[in-house]
């Protein structure tokens, strides 16, 4: 378990870390509107991302995590093509709506809906790795995507557009999504999309709905905080977040590994899953909080002068509500890992939708009272009383778990 954690961690700091390079770099380069522009498409592929996750490999890890290769091998084809039918169907739509659209936004959401297709299917390939315990094999993958980047986006600020950087930050991408075919021998297969989501329907259903309520709020968020408050406030909100990126990484590299680690130790010793999630999630929390003092009280003015550029003076101000947002997430992702390996989906989602209706709701009230700043603390406050909402269904699925086990093992 330790080896996998290790990867998990090892693969999203790669990743992660270059979205955190990408996000200073355009930041520094476009100024707070334009980048505010670049973050509307960037919270767009989030919510896509999700719904790839949601119908092809959120149940390819709870499912065929620690199998046979050969299942694996089939089943990893069958997700990764649903992940490229996802790309291919909202990237035309991204299209669509980005030539309606017009201007600056519009361009932007016409590159994105381009790239689209490679996004979805290198995230696929991620996540099979993950599910057949081949961490190394993820990190390798990012680290390819990562050296493509590099000239991709030193070319993209030659022309300091925010359609550029898009282009050049997806297309590299797509050298990864390459690349993966190339490590698994597999290639994806859209022809069996219909049978995938069919024999997944019980699950992907259910993990598409909480997916995109997740990734939703935030891309609603940012779109009302931007008609509420400009662009430039969106921008700022992003600035804050970035600063949380080398913890993100942590977190999220977690979240790669977690939900099959618990699955693991749902089956061999199911009374150790609740300690388990609450390790988990409480680790999380207090690696947040020391990473968010850090910032706080160690982050001289210039050097978030330099990281950030203009975006600097506005973004500092929401450093303690971002950290406080970041802890509940953090602490809820415990919860989150144990009801997923429990397969509760039912209990996952309702926790979900609740959770993402507070955060929005917070977020926009938050935005009209005092824009940018009262849309940190409206999302804090709901993130932080999110994590109990979690934990509370995490619990009453554990006696749903405890009695439908007994009721099995009773002699007919």
């Amino acid at each position: 378990m330790a080896g996998r954690l290790g990867w998990g961690l090892g693969d999203q700091a790669v990743s992660s870390l270059t979205n955190f390079a990408v996000g200073l770099y355009v930041a520094r380069s476009l100024g707070a509107t334009a980048f505010g522009v670049f973050s509307l498409a960037w919270v767009t592929y989030g919510v896509i991302i999700n719904i790839s996750r949601g119908l092809g490999t959120d149940p390819l890890m709870v499912r065929f995590s620690g199998v046979a290769t050969q299942i694996w091998r089939a089943a990893t084809a069958r997700a990764a093509g649903t992940a490229l039918a996802v790309g291919v169907g909202t990237g035309a739509l991204s299209v669509l709506v980005g030539l309606a659209i017009g201007g600056q936004v519009g361009l932007a959401f016409v590159g994105l809906g381009i790239v689209l297709p490679f996004l979805t299917l290198q995230d696929s390939w991620r996540f099979g790795f993950f599910a057949a315990g081949q961490g190394h094999r993820a990190f390798l993958n990012d680290v390819v995507w990562g050296v493509a980047l590099a000239p991709a986006m030193i070319f993209a600020a030659k022309h300091g557009s925010v359609l550029g950087f898009v282009l050049a930050w997806g297309l590299s991408g797509g050298v990864a999504a390459l690349f993966g075919c190339f490590q698994t021998g597999i290639l994806p297969r859209p022809s069996a999309v219909r049978g995938w989501l069919r024999d997944q329907r019980d699950l992907g259903t259910r993990y598409l709905i909480e997916n995109v309520s997740n990734s939703g709020a935030s891309q609603l968020r940012a779109y009302g905080l931007g008609a509420i408050a400009g662009l430039a406030a969106v921008g700022t909100v992003r600035g804050a977040e970035l600063l949380q990126g080398p913890f993100q990484a942590v977190l999220m590299g977690l979240s790669l590994v977690t939900v099959a680690e618990a699955a693991r130790v749902l089956r061999r010793a199911p009374h150790r899953l609740p300690l388990f999630c609450l390790l988990l999630g409480a680790g999380q929390a207090v690696a947040a909080l020391a990473w968010g003092l850090a910032l706080l009280f160690l982050l001289p003015d210039v050097i978030g002068v330099h990281l950030l550029g203009s975006i600097w003076s506005g973004a500092q101000a929401l450093i303690l509500p971002a950290t406080i947002s970041v802890m509940g997430a953090s602490f809820s992702t415990g919860a989150a890992s144990g009801l997923r390996a429990l397969g509760l989906a039912r209990r996952s989602l309702r926790s979900q939708v609740i959770v993402s209706a507070c955060y929005l709701v917070g977020g926009l009230i938050g935005a009209a009272v005092a824009g940018a700043v009262g849309s940190a603390w409206g999302v804090a406050i709901a993130t932080t009383t999110g994590s109990a909402i979690w934990w509370v269904q995490l619990r009453a699925g554990m006696r749903e778990h405890s009695h439908l086990s007994t009721v099995e093992m009773r002699p007919i």
